[in-house]
């Protein structure tokens, strides 16, 4: 049996990935909110030994796991972990999977939009032209720039190659090979500096107050992570007394943003709404991929494996 039990707003339903999973045997699907609740959530899981991962919202907590003795194996739909406890899963013995790779290229152009969009303040602009005005602002060069990239995967990886198109100087950082002091020298020396780790307890407030404080002042901050990475309050002081000249910013720490957040009046920002990887090939992909880490599960085979 496979429980999906956070698909709402629902892609998976009537996808080619839905008709996929079916073949494996009983598919319970539940498409109606709910499953940001741990007890809804566990209650969705039931005895399902296999559960398919869609949202973030649903937390895969301690309670959850307790709740549901024969889950055995999450497969999650993207490359973010942070909703699954993952040393309560390694203690239950269930294997957690995920989709590395499904939606770099879809997030790495995204990224890559958002520093041009700062860069050449194209959203005001354009909202100015359609006041009726005719700005001439000085904009901001991207070629012979320096960008640093935080988190050599695929989407970092892919972002310093589209980096290098546009003729900047790209810098990387690795959290598996590089020290704190290699991560201090990007930041002093980059215009742009652009977050692609993933959320750990150790990389939560990854660009803080102190970091900021490193960069050059005028700098721009590219977020397509998490909203986490970054200390908040932080960000926001930077923003308002021109620390940085900007920042691109799909992921937040609320999502969706409240009506009153700090954030939607600041207009050195560029905003989305968290859909970076939102392409039908990364949603057709990524899906197939979800179902294919459970097929090779169930085969005693698993890959894509964040923890056993």
């Amino acid at each position: 049996m496979i429980a999906v039990p956070d698909d709402y707003p629902t892609v998976f339903e009537g996808s080619a990935a839905h008709e996929r999973a079916r073949a494996l045997g009983e598919l319970r699907l539940h498409t109606a909110p709910g499953a940001e609740d741990e007890a809804e959530l566990a209650r969705r899981i039931g005895d399902a030994p296999v559960a398919v991962n869609i949202r973030a919202y649903a937390r895969f907590t301690p309670a959850v796991f307790l709740a549901c003795p024969r889950l055995k194996m999450i497969s999650i739909w993207g490359v973010g972990t942070d909703n699954v406890d993952l040393a309560a899963a390694s203690r239950h013995g269930v294997t957690v999977c995920n989709t590395p790779g499904a939606n770099a290229y879809a997030v790495a152009e995204h990224a890559i939009a958002l520093m041009l969009a700062v860069a050449r303040r194209i959203p005001q602009i354009d909202r100015a032209m359609k006041e009726g005005g005719w700005p001439r602002d000085m904009l901001t060069q991207l070629c012979g720039k320096t960008l640093g990239v935080f988190g050599t995967g695929s989407i970092g990886t892919r972002v310093a190659q589209l980096g290098r198109g546009l003729g900047m100087e790209v810098l990387e950082w690795s959290a598996r090979r590089d020290t704190p002091a290699a991560k201090d020298d990007v930041l002093r020396r980059a215009d742009v500096v652009t977050l692609h780790v993933r959320l750990t307890p150790e990389t939560r407030d990854f660009i803080g107050r102190r970091e900021l404080g490193l960069m050059k002042r005028g700098a721009i901050l590219v977020n397509t992570g998490r909203g986490a990475l970054v200390e908040r309050e932080a960000l926001l002081d930077a923003l308002d007394g021109g620390a940085l000249a900007g920042a691109g910013l799909d992921v937040f720490h609320d999502e969706p943003l409240k009506p009153d957040d700090a954030l939607l009046a600041r207009r050195n920002t560029v905003l989305s709404p968290h859909n970076a990887g939102q392409t039908p090939e990364v949603r057709r992909d990524g899906l197939l991929l979800t179902i294919e880490n459970v097929e090779n599960f169930l085969a005693g085979r698993p890959t894509n494996v964040v923890t056993a």
